[in-house]
């Protein structure tokens, strides 16, 4: 969709009194953005093509700080068009076996103090809520954000189960219960 096109999605919605929350999901399901900007994946010199199947892919994103302004500079476009309050980063089906491969992912996790793929993944998570947050929006992520710490603003839609749901919960997070299992 061009954003013209989404901005009349949003005002269709707003006359029905509806409210579209936006995912943009990060840093899994990325594999159309890797494709098109190799330099934010994990082996930029790996030209790669657009999965045209549904699935989970073993390309994330890279944590290097471009890629981390490049993503913040997407949100903050989502936020232009999307008046929301909450805006979804997915961080589900995140596999983190390239981090755990590539050189350069574990310079990045030494580099940020980071012990574990999961504190890396929460890293990047708690960037996309700072900056959301500031510009007076709230993050909401699949229960996979719970893994490696979870951000200090984020809400939590459980998915995988009540579980995410509940501990999300105990900690003072809000939740949005949609288990599929």
């Amino acid at each position: 969709y061009s954003q013209d096109e989404l901005r009349d999605l949003v005002a269709y919605a707003q006359q029905r009194r509806i409210t579209l929350v936006p995912e943009i999901d990060m840093p899994g399901h990325m594999v159309a953005a890797i494709s098109a900007y190799p330099a934010w994946g994990n082996y930029p010199g790996n030209r790669m093509e657009p999965r045209c199947h549904w699935g989970i892919s073993q390309q994330v994103l890279n944590m290097e700080q471009s890629t981390v302004d490049a993503m913040k500079d997407i949100l903050t476009e989502v936020m232009e068009i999307f008046p929301s309050l909450f805006i979804h980063v997915g961080g589900d089906e995140a596999p983190r076996t390239e981090w755990s491969e590539c050189k350069r992912a574990q310079e990045r996790m030494a580099e940020l103090g980071l012990k574990s793929e999961e504190e890396l993944q929460s890293w990047f998570i708690k960037q996309m809520d700072d900056h959301i947050t500031k510009a007076g929006r709230r993050l909401i992520g699949w229960d996979e954000i719970l893994e490696g710490g979870l951000a200090s603003n984020a809400s939590v839609m459980s998915w995988r189960g009540e579980k995410g749901g509940l501990e999300a919960s105990e900690q003072g997070h809000n939740v949005v219960m949609a288990p599929s299992q």
